[in-house]
């Protein structure tokens, strides 16, 4: 038995919402991860088979190794075609906003997200949401995806029977990788209840665990190794750990977007580490990303530290600093959390 998270008030406002809708657009998040993006293709998939005009409208492209992913292909990406994206987000008459809290979190497209007059529903999973940015507003911190809530709104609008394979394999693939594979935020009964119900749908969890994270390029692979090697830093005192990339080193590894994708993971498998950090040089700012096990709160260092939030053990940030600036206020910062250690 799956619980009622959502509130039934705002259950019934979303299929309203979407039945008087025509021209449905899903944005979600700049840097699209396995989550956002695969709460935006199960919902879009969702939406197909109630035979509504439905489009997917992502700020940057979202890595390779996502683009399996059954529609994917349909995508619109704002940085690659602007006037396309800003049409149909013009023509929209109900904006879905997935995974994120803020508008700016949308980068550079959030003003004309902002700005349209169609009615918005937030669906996310992060701290403290814009209330005056959607006019319904499903947030559940405590869930661990945004993909793992689609799937409940969906089944609370009494249309479970509706989640088609492609659908379940997009949800699936949100759930699967934003919990690290099941390894963090993910000690809830009903998570693999969910499962459970995406299997008797058909997904072949195991192929899309290896369509995720088994098909690497050489490059990756190399980087991988050299940022263990050469970029990772120990602060045995703290149980923390550092990696960092500069644009130039990821220049090197012939970078793609995605390719550092779980790096932060790694240091969590020393015994003794419990807090990871990977610091990437972004064209206009130092990207950051915080990892943890237990109690520690990466979110509560992404936060004060790096302007930054999201949950306990998987958090992120930014800065707009020098990458020597960035490792500094790191450096600074873990002093302030010798309490949270184990």
């Amino acid at each position: 038995m799956i619980s009622k998270v959502i509130a039934e008030e705002l259950v019934h406002k979303a299929k309203r919402e979407i039945d008087d809708a025509d021209n449905i657009v899903i944005v979600s998040h700049f840097g699209p991860d396995g989550d956002s993006l695969g709460a935006s293709l199960g919902l879009w998939h969702f939406l197909m088979t109630l035979e509504k005009e439905a489009t997917v409208v992502v700020p940057s492209p979202p890595p390779g190794f996502l683009m399996w992913m059954p529609g994917a292909d349909k995508v619109i990406v704002h940085a690659f075609d602007k006037e396309k994206a800003e049409t149909a987000i013009e023509k929209a008459d109900l904006i879905f906003a997935l995974d994120f809290n803020t508008p700016s979190r949308l980068g550079y497209m959030a003003d004309s997200v902002v700005n349209s007059k169609a009615p918005k529903i937030m669906v996310d999973h992060h701290l403290n949401p814009d209330k005056e940015f959607a006019h319904i507003i499903i947030s559940h911190p405590e869930i661990s995806s945004t993909s793992e809530l689609v799937f409940r709104l969906i089944c609370r609008m009494g249309h479970f029977s509706d989640i088609n394979l492609g659908c379940a394999e997009c949800v699936y693939t949100g759930m699967m990788t934003d919990t690290g594979g099941f390894t963090f935020n993910s000690n809830h009964e009903e998570i693999y209840a969910i499962i459970y119900e995406l299997i008797k749908k058909g997904i072949d969890k195991d192929l899309i665990y290896r369509r995720v994270y088994d098909t690497f390029s050489e490059h990756r692979m190399r980087l991988q190794g050299y940022c263990i090697y050469k970029k990772m830093k120990i602060y045995p005192k703290y149980q923390a750990a550092l990696i960092t990339l500069t644009a130039e080193e990821m220049k090197e590894f012939s970078y793609v977007n995605g390719d550092s994708e779980g790096f932060v993971n790694l240091p969590l498998s020393i015994d003794g580490v419990i807090f990871s950090v990977l610091l990437r040089e972004d064209p206009d700012k130092i990207k950051v990303s915080l990892r943890s096990q237990g109690t520690f709160p990466a979110n509560k260092f992404a936060e004060e530290i790096f302007n930054g939030g999201g949950h306990l053990n998987a958090s992120g940030g930014e800065s707009y600093t020098t990458m020597e600036e960035a490792i500094q206020k790191f450096e600074e910062g873990l002093p302030k959390y010798t309490k949270y250690l184990e």
